[in-house]
């Protein structure tokens, strides 16, 4: 779409491609873990992380407006204090030509040797890309208070959530309903088995947060959980609309995978063939991504993440598959409107102020004491879902989208303030040049309540200049998600 019809489509209120609104299940992983043997107390286990020393590297605050971010055309996670880990693909990256950078506390690929982060963008929207997400943590709940607990830490639905599917949430903080972290929660076989997936720059917080909630948890008298933690499971996210096929072609069996009716948010097990001859069994592919393409998640037992990627790339052929990096997932997911931790969400956030209300299940909303069942901050996120223009709670900020006039791009940390007073009425949490929409500036942030709605017109200060925005739709891209009819 032409840069001149995208704003004026964005002053109108609608969606830049007109996008059907998508709840932004960023399906990260639904994986097959071992069973954890049954205990009387909850367990954390992990095995050794690869390591290398630590390499110099450009710091950046989350809310710097001129740091990595805005340098390097990719938001930046925070830095972990030791030593950088790899994941299971890191000598395939390099082999492959990546360029390596520091990310949520590991060496990751920003973008490959001949293909700039653009032509990787592209690539994704019109063929397949092979993202590496293995640094994300994965967690293993299980024991007949698994669901209980779970329920409690967030605020989503599982009782009424199917085995094999998945559903975005939220470790929420007790009393104030800030957000912990974002998280994929998958129930497995029945409501004693869990996978959760959380942020790799949110590992240390998430671990200690867990661990003093399974032991408040046991205080409480709660029925047995036991927690485990993988490291070094392989995850890849493959993306794009050829993904299905370039999927099926690696299958063992594909009529008994039958990818076609695997939808959005749903996952399986299949085996797969490797490139030696092997099958590998235990492969849990999911339905979902973090781009706003159809695609698979894919999980990976930690001896075979190597030879079941370098599968899909020999078989597809680069005229079909192409390995891709942070840059493209990071301007990706922002065409989508997905939120990146540390950004666009933070412990201060709640759900409904991070226009995530939907991820509060319809039977977690009249509940407010957590010992009858309630979720961490219940008494201040439902009264919050109402309006103060209903009457409720509301809220005093929101996210939204905006598309902004040409110009250098607003970067995290930059004011939106209103066009003709100059009042400062939010912030920028993340923004690039659309490769999707002719370049395009996009950007998601807060505004203060009544500014949020699709067509209110404001400004954006982009060093020191003021450049018309105006609040829009997400996605900006129409996502594409496969699901049922």
């Amino acid at each position: 779409m032409k840069a001149s019809r995208v704003l004026a489509r964005a002053k109108k209120g609608v969606p830049t491609l007109q996008a059907p609104r998508q709840h932004a299940l960023s399906t990260r992983a639904a994986s097959s873990l071992s069973s954890t043997p049954a205990s009387g107390r909850s367990t954390i286990t992990s095995s050794p992380s690869r390591t290398l020393p630590r390499q110099h590297a450009l710091r950046t605050s989350p809310n710097s407006a001129t740091g990595l971010s805005a340098r390097r055309g990719y938001a930046s996670a925070p830095e972990s204090s030791g030593p950088l880990n790899k994941t299971p693909l890191y000598d395939l990256h390099v082999a492959h030509g990546a360029k390596m950078v520091p990310f949520g506390g590991f060496h990751m690929p920003v973008q490959y040797a001949g293909q700039s982060v653009g032509q990787e963008h592209h690539f994704t929207r019109s063929h397949a890309s092979l993202f590496d997400v293995g640094h994300m943590v994965q967690h293993r709940f299980e024991g007949p208070g698994a669901l209980a607990f779970l329920q409690r830490v967030t605020p989503a639905g599982l009782t009424g959530l199917s085995p094999y599917s998945s559903t975005l949430s939220a470790l929420l903080w007790p009393g104030t309903g800030g957000i912990v972290d974002d998280t994929i929660v998958t129930k497995l076989a029945d409501d004693s088995s869990f996978y959760v997936v959380t942020n790799a720059a949110c590992r240390d917080k998430d671990l200690k947060y867990l661990g003093e909630q399974l032991e408040q948890w046991r205080k409480d008298g709660g029925k047995e959980v036991q927690h485990k933690v993988l490291d070094d499971q392989g995850l890849v996210a493959l993306q794009g609309p050829l993904a299905e096929q370039i999927l099926a072609d690696i299958l063992a069996d594909p009529a008994a995978a039958n990818l076609p009716e695997l939808y959005f948010g749903q996952c399986r097990y299949v085996t797969v063939k490797v490139t030696d001859g092997r099958v590998v069994s235990d492969v849990l592919v999911s339905r979902g991504g973090y781009t706003g393409e159809d695609g698979f998640e894919i999980s990976i037992p930690p001896a075979d993440a190597v030879a079941v990627t370098e599968a899909l790339l020999a078989t597809a052929h680069p005229d079909r598959l192409r390995l891709a990096g942070l840059g493209a997932r990071d301007s990706l997911r922002l065409e989508a409107g997905m939120c990146l931790y540390g950004h666009d969400l933070d412990d201060t956030t709640t759900p409904v102020e991070g226009a995530l209300s939907w991820i509060v299940g319809r039977d977690r909303r009249s509940e407010t004491d957590v010992a009858k069942g309630a979720f961490y901050g219940a008494d201040v996120i439902l009264p919050q879902l109402k309006p103060k223009s209903k009457g409720g709670a509301g809220v005093s900020r929101r996210r939204v989208g905006f598309v902004i006039e040409k110009g250098a791009p607003a970067r995290e940390g930059s004011e939106v303030v209103d066009a003709k007073t100059g009042e400062k009425v939010g912030v920028i949490t993340s923004g690039c040049p659309s490769p999707s929409l002719d370049n395009r500036n996009i950007a998601m942030g807060y505004v203060k309540d009544g500014l949020h709605k699709a067509g209110t017109e404001l400004a954006v200060l982009v060093r020191g200049r003021k450049r018309g925005a105006v609040v829009t739709k997400m996605p900006f891209v129409e996502s594409k998600y496969k699901k049922a009819a």
